[in-house]
């Protein structure tokens, strides 16, 4: 099999990447979706944290504001974080 040559994009390939996670990282203010109603899933997490908190659920966020919430609420709560 002969020696290929791999472009800088082929070099670039999150998939090979040492950090693959860091493409799927994105501030939520720029998602194209983030306008949209939040998503089932989102909803259910959110109130459960909301409950959890004790802070009023708000059904009417987009998806880019549920997910700030969800982040918010999650340090609250200790929610999401890795348990040492």
């Amino acid at each position: 099999m002969a020696d290929r040559k791999t472009t800088p994009v082929e070099d670039e390939n999150p998939k090979t990447s040492a950090d693959p996670g860091s493409n799927t990282i994105k501030d939520p203010t720029d998602w194209t979706t983030g306008d949209e109603p939040m998503t089932g899933a989102q909803a259910s997490y959110l109130k459960t944290l909301s409950e959890e908190a004790k802070e009023d659920f708000d059904p009417s966020l987009s998806k880019a504001a549920a997910s700030i919430r969800i982040d918010a609420l999650q340090a609250k709560t200790g929610r999401g974080k890795a348990q040492a």
